[in-house]
């Protein structure tokens, strides 16, 4: 708009010359022209300035874009680089800036500009890479973006976000001793008491999965224990479907676990199995089925039962993950249905 200003400026002078010119070079015979050539000047310019904001298009009363917006201030940063491309401290805040504006593939070209330019021995560029791949859908935490945790854990073995990006990662591939050293090693820290219990939480949900991870363990102990009476356990019959809606969000060979929890709990469910994911499947959930410190159910006790695709093999519950939940009362004769037709946020 400046500039728009300073042409119509520009020419509004010229047209005054045009005008004026003929004016001032009058004959001796007439009287002097100067104020014809003010009146002139006066309706040009006092005219063009009254009349302008009515007949144009320009949004007056709009206020002008926000010099220093989120947007423009990384575009700013990102001009700077071009013309200093080995700037490693400029490429890890401009990393960090397009993941606050929500642009995770340019978040993505920044940290891995920034990981080149430290050699693979930045911490902070390892982690904002591997996060900014889960934000924008292209990876994993146990897959790549896992790997790229583990090598920030071992430049900076304290790091709080390489700890528990980690931990995350060893769960989902399944490495429970791992994940669970981990996050014991974030309590240790004295976190915060809302961060505490999400870490006891998961902590939990590790010790659930160790105790469904082992079957074989599981039934040579069963061989050696005195076994209740069947009549003695309480079964809830499924059956568990896959809803074409999701079908494709389920991971080939991934394990199918069907949990028991009193409606509205978290944490360790009551009962748990782990199943191969084959659909349509009828199962048998037992009281016996006793998760790691879970307590069994009893006969006309009220369950919220979970069946659960674990695309990353983790009883810790994932993003994506696909699931269906049914509430019931234990001891049913009927067999209930569950359709996995969600998938976790």
């Amino acid at each position: 708009m400046s500039m728009f200003m300073v042409v119509a400026a520009l020419l509004t002078l010229a047209a005054l010359g045009i005008l004026v010119w003929p004016l001032l070079r009058r004959r001796q015979d007439l009287p002097p022209a100067w104020p014809l050539v003010s009146l002139v000047t006066l309706l040009i310019i006092g005219g063009g300035v009254a009349l302008y904001p009515t007949w144009s298009n320009w949004n007056w009363s709009e206020p002008a874009a926000a010099a220093d917006s989120p947007a423009a201030m990384v575009g700013r940063l990102a001009r700077r680089l071009e013309k200093q491309p080995d700037d490693l401290q400029g490429w890890l805040l401009l990393g960090r800036s397009y993941s606050v504006i929500k642009q995770h593939s340019l978040a993505v070209r920044a940290y891995q500009r920034a990981d080149k330019l430290a050699q693979g021995r930045s911490a902070e560029a390892l982690l904002g890479l591997g996060e900014a791949l889960i934000e924008g859908g292209r990876g994993e935490a146990g897959g790549p973006a896992g790997r790229l945790f583990e090598k920030a854990l071992e430049i900076e073995p304290n790091s709080i976000k390489a700890l528990y990006y980690s931990a995350v990662a060893a769960g989902e591939r399944n490495e429970l001793p791992l994940a669970r050293a981990r996050f014991a090693r974030l309590l240790e820290g004295n976190p915060p008491e809302g961060v505490r219990n999400v870490i006891e939480e998961q902590l939990r949900a590790l010790d659930a999965m160790s105790a469904m991870a082992g079957p074989a363990a599981a039934g040579a102990a069963a061989a050696t224990a005195p076994s209740a009476p069947a009549a003695a356990a309480v079964r809830i019959p499924l059956r568990i479907t896959l809803s074409a809606g999701v079908a494709g969000k389920a991971k080939a060979g991934a394990p199918l676990f069907v949990l028991a929890r009193i409606p509205g709990q978290r944490g360790m469910p009551l009962v748990a199995k782990r199943l191969e994911a084959k659909f349509p499947q009828e199962v048998e959930l037992l009281s016996t089925d006793a998760a790691m410190g879970g307590s069994g159910f009893t006969a006309g006790q009220e369950l919220e039962i979970e069946a659960r695709v674990a695309n990353g093999g983790s009883a810790i519950s994932a993003s994506g993950d696909p699931f269906g939940v049914v509430r019931l009362k234990a001891g049913t004769k009927d067999r209930v249905g569950i359709e996995i037709n969600q998938l976790k946020p």
